[in-house]
């Protein structure tokens, strides 16, 4: 399968947005609300930016459901190992997620942002303030409600934890038909080829709606600017500390001490023997294409090579603590913002929602973008207000992003330290490790 690539294959992805903002700033505060070039305004060019926005929330339930069933079907890992793996993975970004809503229930960050988002859709055209999310329902409708009432609901609906169930139990049979198929020496069952075609297509065109992504924010910032003026972007700083400080508790304070008291592995050497895979990640953004960096490191950290593999190839689509933990804290921001009163069981849904939404799209490009509106959505924002948000929240993403990558890694490190902690018995170095390409993509440079 190809990697999606930027129109301009020399310039990452970050900085066409940044050079997006400045543009669209610029030709926001020239023109305004007036006319030019034989009649486009600056609010037109925000309805097409608004359009690559809706695509890309649109295209993200296919591929969460595709990728769940290629993953289903095509990955092999040991029993015992596999639950290790899990469990160390759960408890890991459960510690993120509360990290997070500690965060955002004794600091409250979105609060700054009230009264800003509803000036924001009033700048937008055909949008309007949204009304209160209504928080009478008890914890067992809460759940009832994500429950499918069809087949087809959940992808009708935007209800990712429907999607993800469904995906689950037919992988599970898919599976098992793969299973006893190769057992039998025959060829792939042609639903399987299917999943792996369409998945591969959904990715592709993904690839495609990216190379609009810098023209979208152009058009938005060109609109909001035209209308507001620069002031806009004077609140984007306490986002962005936001997000970091997340990020930055989990990263380097609890990683660390679990390494050390856990795995054995003081600081010094989780942390200075990481280093290169850590500054790998950040510099390219992407935590699967620093994968041989992170191999390299481990061994460095004497982790057996078969620890190693498990969490940075076959476990990589579990261990994204950064984007699950940002996709929560930036939905509870706005929701927040919009004066929200979540109850604790929506904001565990909340948190449910990102952990599924970041391992379903683990390894996809721009995953962490991709999967962001859905979680919007999970926490009962509007569409108008996602529209709104996203091109904003994007000028800002591109460091949160790389902080995200660094997390990634460190957890990519730190599950294979716990792993090679708990083996009973000793394990050869050159024991082979079977997972499959399609669901790793070790090889391809995919932000994370």
């Amino acid at each position: 399968m190809t990697t999606s690539k930027s129109f301009c294959p020399s310039m990452p992805l970050y900085t066409q947005v940044l050079i997006a903002v400045i543009f669209g700033g610029l030709l926001g505060m020239i023109f305004g609300q007036e006319p030019y070039l034989g009649g486009v305004t600056n609010a037109q060019l925000g309805k097409l930016g608004m359009v690559v926005v809706q695509l890309l929330k649109t295209l993200a339930i296919p591929l969460i459901f595709f990728a769940i069933l290629d993953a289903l079907i095509r990955t092999s890992l040991p029993l015992s190992q596999g639950t290790r793996l899990l469990v160390i993975c759960l408890v890991n970004v459960s510690v993120a997620m509360t990290i997070g809503l500690v965060i955002m229930n004794t600091w409250q960050p979105g609060l700054s942002w009230q009264g800003h988002v509803d000036q924001l859709l009033q700048l937008l055209p055909g949008s309007k303030a949204p009304a209160k999310v209504a928080t009478s329902q008890t914890p067992i409708e809460d759940l009832a409600a994500y429950i499918p009432r069809t087949i087809l609901a959940p992808f009708s609906t935007n209800n990712i934890i429907g999607v993800v169930l469904l995906a689950l139990v037919i992988g599970a049979l898919l599976r098992k038909l793969h299973t006893r198929s190769a057992r039998k020496g025959e060829d792939d069952l042609a639903i399987v080829r299917l999943v792996e075609w369409v998945y591969e297509w959904l990715v592709r065109i993904l690839g495609w709606i990216i190379h609009a992504v810098p023209f979208a924010v152009f058009g938005v910032v060109a609109q909001v600017v035209g209308k507001s003026g620069l002031a806009v972007f004077s609140i984007l700083w306490i986002f962005l500390v936001a997000m970091l400080a997340g990020l930055t508790i989990h990263a380097l304070i609890y990683y660390p001490l679990v390494a050390w008291f856990v795995g054995k592995k003081s600081p010094k050497v989780y942390l200075g023997e990481g280093a290169d895979a850590i500054m790998t990640a950040m510099s390219c953004n992407s935590s699967l294409a620093t994968v041989p960096v992170t191999l390299h490191c481990l061994n460095r950290m004497n982790v057996s090579a078969q620890s190693s593999r498990l969490a940075a190839c076959v476990g990589t689509n579990l261990n994204n603590d950064g984007i699950t933990l940002y996709e929560a804290m930036a939905a509870l921001f706005l929701a927040q913002a919009l004066g929200y009163d979540l109850s604790l069981m929506s904001q565990f849904l909340i948190v449910a929602a990102s952990i599924i939404a970041g391992a379903g799209v683990a390894g996809i490009p721009e995953a962490g973008m991709i999967v962001l509106p859905l979680v919007l959505s999970a926490a009962g924002l509007p569409d108008t207000v996602i529209a709104a948000a996203i091109p904003l929240i994007m000028t800002v993403d591109w460091i949160i992003a790389r902080a995200r990558s660094g997390v990634n890694v460190l957890s990519d490190m730190l599950v294979a330290i716990l792993l090679d902690a708990g083996r009973t018995r000793p394990v050869a170095a050159s024991s082979p490790v079977r997972y499959q390409a399609e669901a790793a993509h070790p090889s391809e440079s995919q932000p994370s």
